[in-house]
């Protein structure tokens, strides 16, 4: 191999010096280059966090904005019970029979004496058809012993006549005598006869009067228990029988039965007024008195039963509804604004912002600013009279960086 081959053509290797310079990079443009590039990469980071952050679910603790009466809100004691009749009955017929026509339906108002059914009778009427006409033969054979009684004292009468002019023998007269007590006799047992005629007629009578079945008291029908064609005997002696045909109660007599710890009840007397609110009625409660508190226990609930009687009462509470009871210090201010419904939501909802109160409402995983105006304070809540229409979700101690907007975690 020859010395000209092994080495590189130098003339190669020369630098174009003809070239313009705007064609050669320097060392300058390309550090100028790095650091734009860092600067841009920086920006987009900071954008792409701030983006981030502000995009992050916050934690918080939420409350619902519920209903509140004041005056349960200083109550010192609270029990839930239900609505009982303290008069209601189930209303049978004391006889035996297949039930022909029956009156009422539900909800059906009736009197004291008033027919609620009937049981058929053919039977029974025909029982007392032959009771009276037994007692008319009775009746009919005692004047017949009273009349041959009347004329037997007549002949005995005349008998002592005779006798005592000598005119009539001794066994004449005795003849008489006997025959004067045998119809006195006779004038008994014909009484006797009435008086059993007239029983077995009064019997008759009141089998009759069993088929109908009559309200014991003023009331409502609550539950129809039988059907007409249905056979209704006394105790429903047999499976295929009915007992009660309507259960009837007395309106005017429903109280709440509640109850309460065994060691709360030192917190609840005789008198003590109370608030009423019905699962079904929550926005109207009704004022109430303890009425009896029953002097004895339940061992396995470890709680006192306690009657509590509305002071006013209306067509929409009804028997086995449920009820809560908060029982009121003696002092407590129970009056019309006491017990009217309004809408409360805890302290911690409620901060400044723009100088005015708002909540921060929860929906769909976002909050929504919502500015309220706040009324009288109720312990740990307090009352919103305009803003919100209740049943919202609120915020709990909403921190400062929460917006309007932002999504939160539950």
């Amino acid at each position: 191999m020859t010395e000209g081959k092994t080495r590189p053509d130098l003339a190669a290797l020369r630098i174009p010096r003809d070239e313009p310079r705007s064609t050669r990079p320097t060392r300058g443009r390309r550090r100028g280059g790095i650091w734009i590039a860092v600067i841009f990469v920086l920006v987009v980071a900071l954008v792409a966090f701030g983006l981030s952050s502000r995009s992050a679910a916050v934690k918080v603790e939420t409350a619902s904005v519920e209903t509140l009466i004041p005056a349960s809100a200083r109550s010192t004691l609270t029990a839930t019970g239900y609505v009982v009749a303290q008069r209601k009955a189930a209303v049978a017929s004391k006889g035996t029979g297949r039930l022909e026509t029956l009156l009422v339906e539900e909800g059906d108002r009736v009197k004291a004496g008033d027919v609620i059914a009937r049981l058929e009778a053919d039977d029974v009427n025909a029982s007392l058809a032959a009771a009276r006409a037994a007692f008319g033969q009775a009746a009919a054979e005692l004047e017949i012993a009273r009349a041959q009684a009347k004329e037997a004292g007549l002949a005995f009468q005349r008998a002592q006549g005779l006798l005592a002019q000598k005119l009539l023998a001794q066994s004449g007269f005795d003849q008489a005598e006997a025959q004067h007590s045998t119809a006195l006799a006779g004038v008994e047992a014909a009484e006797a006869a009435v008086a059993v005629a007239r029983a077995n007629a009064d019997l008759a009578r009141v089998q009759v009067e069993n088929t109908y079945i009559r309200a014991p008291f003023d009331g409502t029908v609550l539950t129809k228990d039988a059907d007409v064609g249905e056979v209704v005997a006394p105790f429903a002696s047999s499976a295929s029988s009915r007992g009660a045909v309507v259960t009837l109660a007395d309106m005017g007599s429903l109280e709440v039965e509640a109850d309460v710890s065994e060691s709360n009840i030192r917190q609840v007397h005789t008198g003590q007024p109370c608030l009423i609110t019905l699962d079904a009625l929550p926005s109207e409660p009704y004022r109430g008195r303890v009425n009896k508190i029953v002097p004895t226990a339940d061992r396995a609930k470890a709680t006192v039963l306690t009657r509590i009687a509305f002071e006013h009462l209306d067509d929409r509470v009804l028997p086995e509804m449920s009820a809560k009871v908060s029982f009121l210090s003696s002092d407590a201010d129970s009056g019309e604004a006491a017990v009217r419904a309004v809408l409360a939501a805890p302290v911690a909802a409620f901060v400044e912002r723009g100088g005015r109160s708002v909540v921060f409402v929860v929906r769909q995983g976002r909050v929504t600013q919502v500015g309220v105006e706040t009324g009288t304070r109720y312990g740990g809540v307090v009352e919103i009279r305009n803003g919100l229409a209740g049943g919202e979700i609120v915020v709990l101690d909403p921190p400062e960086r929460l917006r309007d907007g932002g999504r939160v975690k539950l």
